[in-house]
């Protein structure tokens, strides 16, 4: 597993959550994240999430650009 609880996480591409519980199962790890902006606790594959690199409830254009650059170099 690539994260674990506690990770703030980025989740549909520019929403901010955290991870609250990991799964790992046989199709592949899930994770549990509390997503900010939805006020609630939504189930995601790994491939779904990136670990958060910025500070915010949601992304601004420049932050999605930084976040690919660091994920991306």
């Amino acid at each position: 597993m690539k994260l674990c609880f506690g990770d703030i996480v980025v989740v549909n591409q520019d929403q901010i959550g955290v991870v609250v519980k990991s799964w790992a199962g046989t199709s592949g790890n899930n994770y549990d994240v509390y997503v900010r902006l939805d006020n609630k606790i939504s189930n995601f594959k790994e491939s779904d999430v990136e670990r958060y690199k910025v500070r915010h409830k949601y992304l601004s254009e420049e932050e999605l650009e930084w976040q690919s650059s660091a994920v991306n170099s």
